[in-house]
This record gives structure tokens, C-alpha cells and sequence, in this order.
């Protein structure tokens, strides 16, 4: 069955509100799951538990089981792989990722969520931070994988490709990636933004698209759906749009940030809930949800992951007003594509 979920930071941005009163909002709205984002669980820490992480952990675990909310995933455990600099790698690994594995454990979800590496340039030299070399790539994320099986019990780890990322940025190469890792607890996420937000979109441009996103897009699904990617190494997958710009992202543009790239500065002011034509949204959503859930046959959990400048909003209802926009979308796509879905929380 699939199950709806949601982003702890697709509510409000953290720091602006209470990760234990979005927890609520979400259940109320519907959600059966959440994403939980580590910045929403350091603002809990630092604001009720004395910056102490573990404390935390521990209060939102209490009021998920009271409010029946699975948390699908930790993130997002990232600037990981590839990187230049192998004492930073082996400092995320021998003492970020202990920390993660123990707050895992607290939370009682099974997953973590590593982003392919957008790292910069090194601010002082220029010099790139991380390395296009797959076969470095594969070993680092192969070490995280190794780590997690080693725990008691072990942990999952689901890497998924941005369109902004350094070197893996479409979902072909994030799933070359994880087939080479060949790790049973190593799997993908699918994201029809990022999917789209490579090969469709480009908000450097006055139209909103890449020259040829058209055909573009539909090579990219005829290859989702011919590929034969393993539905059992795609663990989640997350539906969103993105807002075609009035004008388009450059240095003038108010979303520019330097030194970031461009779908980058578009992400984080302008995604969309899918079915939001009327805000602007026009990824081709629908087509890239249909062929996973209908030529994959995906079946599982199915997170709402927004960034948009509207999470900024230190209103009291920005979380409820978010909420309800998820929620409506879920039921639009449950709509469309006739997805099942169980009538009861499990």
C-alpha cells in the first residue's frame, strides 16, 4: 500500500515553530509518516531537552507512538561522499555517524537519507571540495552501508540524486550508483522534482525549460520504465512540483544567491505541492509519478517535500496552512493515478 508522508521542514522552516506541534499538525492533516529533518530535531534540543540531541529524540518518539506517525527517515546526512578532504570523511564516519545511528535508534526508524554531494568550491582557494571519481564515490557510500548493516539492528541507508548535486544530479546516475554499492540496506529515492529539475526545467531561462525538455523529459521515463531498476532498492519516493519564475533566476533575481547554483537558489524559495498549477507549478509531475507507480509498480511510502520561501512565514498557521496544501495534493494524486492507499493508519 502507499502511505503519505511529509517533510518536518515542509511545514516551516526550523526554528520558526515547534517540530513537536508540526508532529501534530501533520497528524491531524492526515500524514501517516514523516521525514524528519535534523535541523528540526537540533531547535527542539536546544530550545526543551538543553541542547542534549538524545533528549530530543526521546520526545518525539514518545508523541509519534501517541499520535500513530512512523518517522520513514532521518535527514539529511550529507556533504558525504567523494570527499577531497579524507580526514573530514573520516570524521563523518567516526563520529557524526555514531550519533546518527544512536538517534536512529531512539527515533525507531530504520532509514537515513544521504544526499548526492553539492559541496562547494573551497572559499579560500577556489579548489573543488569533492571528486567526480565514481569509484571513490562507490567506496564512501559502500563504507556508510557496511557500517549500518554492523548495527544491532541494522540500518538503511537511501540516497538520492539532487539537481543541483556536484557529480551524481539525475536519477540514472544516482541508480548507477546505488547498483554498483550492491548493498542490500542501499537503496534510491525518486523525486519528480529533481528528476524533472535536471533534464526538463532550467529557471536561468525565460520560459522556465531546458531547450529540448520535452523530449528530454519523456527519454528520461522511457528510461525509468525500461531499465529495470530494482523496486526493491527503491525504498521511498517524494512528489513535488516547482513554480515557473515571472522572470528568470539570474544575478538580478531575488532567489540568487552567490555562489550557489541556480536550481539550487530555485528550490529552496520555489517548490510546489503537486497540483498547484494555479501557484505556478509545471514540472511534468503526473507523467514521472505514473511510471513509477504504474511501469515500476512502486508500492510504499510516498513523502511531500517542499522548500519554498513561503515555509518563512513565522505565522502560527504557516505549518497548518502547509498541511493542508500536502494533504489536498495527496488526495489529487491518489485521485489520478487510482493509487491504493489503506483506510487506516497501520
Amino acid at each position: 500500500m502507499n502511505r503519505p508522508g511529509i517533510a518536518s521542514m515542509s511545514l516551516s522552516r526550523p526554528g520558526l515553530h515547534s517540530l513537536l506541534d508540526k508532529l501534530r499538525i501533520a497528524s491531524q492533516a492526515g500524514f501517516q509518516g514523516i521525514e524528519l529533518f535534523i535541523d528540526d530535531l537540533d531547535h527542539l534540543a536546544e530550545t526543551e531537552c538543553k541542547s542534549d540531541l538524545e533528549a530530543a529524540a526521546q520526545k518525539v518518539r514518545s508523541l509519534c507512538d501517541s499520535l500513530g506517525l512512523t518517522i520513514i527517515c532521518l535527514q539529511p546526512f550529507g556533504f558525504y561522499e567523494g570527499l577531497v578532504d579524507r580526514a573530514e570523511h573520516d570524521r563523518l564516519v567516526n563520529e557524526k555517524l555514531p550519533l546518527w545511528f544512536r538517534l536512529a535508534h531512539i527515533l525507531q526508524t530504520d532509514m537515513i537519507q544521504v544526499p548526492a554531494n553539492f559541496l562547494g568550491p573551497d572559499p579560500e582557494t577556489g579548489l573543488p571540495r569533492t571528486s567526480g571519481d565514481l569509484d571513490l564515490i562507490v567506496s564512501d557510500l559502500q563504507e556508510l552501508a557496511d557500517r549500518g548493516r554492523a548495527q544491532n539492528p541494522p540500518f538503511r541507508f537511501v540516497y538520492e540524486a539532487l539537481c543541483w548535486s556536484n557529480h551524481i544530479n539525475t536519477w540514472e546516475a544516482s541508480w548507477e550508483v546505488v547498483r554498483r554499492v550492491d548493498r542490500p540496506n542501499f537503496g534510491l529515492c525518486l523525486d519528480t522534482f529533481n528528476i524533472a529539475g535536471r533534464v526538463y526545467a532550467d529557471p536561468a531561462r525565460a520560459d522556465g525549460k531546458t531547450p529540448n525538455a520535452e523530449e528530454d523529459i519523456k527519454a528520461s521515463i522511457a528510461r525509468l520504465t525500461a531499465q529495470n531498476v530494482d523496486l526493491a532498492k527503491v525504498f521511498y519516493i517524494q512528489i513535488v512540483d516547482g513554480e515557473r519564475l515571472a522572470a528568470p533566476l539570474d544575478e538580478s533575481h531575488p532567489f540568487h544567491v552567490a555562489g550557489q547554483p541556480v536550481r539550487m537558489n530555485w528550490s529552496r524559495n520555489a517548490r510546489l505541492f503537486a497540483f498547484e498549477q494555479d501557484r505556478g507549478g509545471y514540472l511534468p509531475v503526473l507523467d514521472i509519478a505514473q511510471a513509477i507507480f504504474e511501469s515500476l509498480g512502486f508500492r510504499g511510502w510516498v513523502s511531500l517535500e517542499l522548500f519554498s520561501r513561503t515555509l518563512a512565514d513565522p505565522s502560527p498557521q504557516t505549518p497548518v496552512v502547509h498541511a493542508q496544501r500536502g494533504f489536498e495534493s495527496w488526495k489529487k494524486l491518489v485521485k489520478a493515478l487510482q493509487l491504493e492507499e489503506p483506510q487506516h493508519r497501520l
